[in-house]
């Protein structure tokens, strides 16, 4: 999966919390999140739209930008989830300091179940079930 095609699946389930989502889309969401934060930040430092006066403080552009990917980026970490047979539950283990987050990372460094899980089909298995048949 190209990563424009990663971005763009993740935006078009914008609320999907159901199925399974591969690594490749995630960490590829990931990246385009962090990179979206870097600039964010460093256009509202230079408009001076930095709401408080500590150098790391969020400005309204980044707020903007935060909100605007709350939800995808829940959706597409529930959908990976999905993909190692977990429940959307194990989110929670995130508000757990340190232990959780490092739990979570490590979900989302696993490959996925192999085949159909009760989540959904294996999403590696789609583009070759998608496929025209020359029959």
């Amino acid at each position: 999966m190209s990563p424009v095609d990663a971005i763009k699946s993740v935006l078009s389930q914008y609320a999907g919390f159901g199925g399974r989502a591969r690594r490749s889309e995630y960490w590829w969401f990931f990246l385009f999140t962090l990179i979206l934060s870097i600039v964010a930040g460093i256009l509202d430092g230079a408009l001076g739209t930095d709401i408080g006066s500590d150098p790391s403080s969020t400005g309204v552009i980044g707020i903007i930008v935060s909100l605007a990917l709350l939800l995808p980026g829940l959706a597409v970490t529930v959908r990976r989830l999905h993909d190692t047979d977990r429940s959307a539950w194990w989110l929670l283990i995130g508000l757990v300091p340190l232990v959780g987050g490092i739990v979570l990372l490590v979900f989302a460094l696993k490959d996925g179940t192999r085949g159909g899980n009760r989540y959904g089909a294996d999403p590696k298995d789609a583009p070759q079930a998608a496929a025209p048949s020359m029959a």
